[in-house]
């Protein structure tokens, strides 16, 4: 764990700034690539931007709000760059609505848009894993794997790594190859429901190797239960695009 860079006088908190870092990459790949997705690298620059800043904006008042004792004690830390202070399901919500407002007054094309925004998605999901690594969160249950790392006072699955690698691997998969039309040969909104589908399995497997998750009942975790749901989702989104896709060829013909 390195939760700490000091620079002679500045002390830094690391996973902020792993956060930081991969927000930039990540969103540079997607401008990049936008054009392979058949989307405007401006409309993908400004959705995750209104997303983003609302979101982290929305997930650190919503943690506020819910632990407001403590930060009456030391205010400050309302402007902590330590990504343990945020609450990520207010911070998604948030995001989510101020993003769709935003796309929907800009008619921005939908489909192609969030296919180019997955390589930012994946990049986030990398440093995510990276970020834990150096703040020891998402540590993993104990275990005598060689492979075990040594955190908090006992050898455990280095689900922080899982967590890169898994990111590593979707990236992979969802990589845009380009066509004879230096596009890629996918259906719009293929590539997006794929990402969420693979996140969703990576998040179902990883969960049974985490040692800080909550346990609903006969070891089944509640992140397991989202995983679940958003599989199915995804899944059922995945059969009727192609549906849709084989109604419209077909009519065609």
């Amino acid at each position: 764990m390195i939760p700490i860079i000091q620079i002679g006088p500045m002390a830094l908190q690391s996973p902020g700034l792993i956060l930081l870092v991969g927000l930039w990459l990540g969103l540079l790949l997607s401008e990049r690539l936008a054009p392979r997705f058949r989307a405007k690298p401006n409309d993908v620059y400004n959705l995750v931007f209104v997303a983003l800043i609302s979101g982290v904006l929305g997930a650190r008042v919503s943690f506020v709000v819910q632990n407001y004792e403590v930060f009456l004690l030391n205010p400050i830390n309302i402007i902590s760059l330590n990504p343990g202070l945020l609450d990520p399901v207010g911070g998604i919500a948030i995001g989510v609505i101020s993003a769709l407002v935003y796309g929907n007054r800009k008619g921005i094309n939908w489909k192609p848009t969030l296919d180019a925004i997955t390589p930012f998605s994946c990049v986030m999901l990398i440093a995510y894993g990276f970020s834990n690594l150096a703040s020891g969160d998402a540590f993993g249950a104990e275990t005598t794997l060689p492979w075990g790392i040594n955190l908090w006072g006992a050898m455990r699955h280095p689900t922080q790594v899982y967590q890169i690698l898994a990111g590593c691997f979707i990236l992979g998969i969802i990589w845009p190859k380009m066509g004879s039309s230096n596009t890629i040969q996918r259906i719009p909104g293929e590539t997006i429901i794929g990402f969420v589908a693979l996140s969703a399995g990576a998040w179902l497997l990883l969960e049974a190797f985490r040692g800080d998750s909550k346990v609903l009942m006969n070891g089944i975790r509640t992140a397991q239960v989202f995983a679940w749901l958003m599989l199915a989702i995804s899944l059922w989104g995945y059969g009727k695009l192609h549906q849709r896709e084989s109604q419209e060829n077909s009519g065609t013909l």
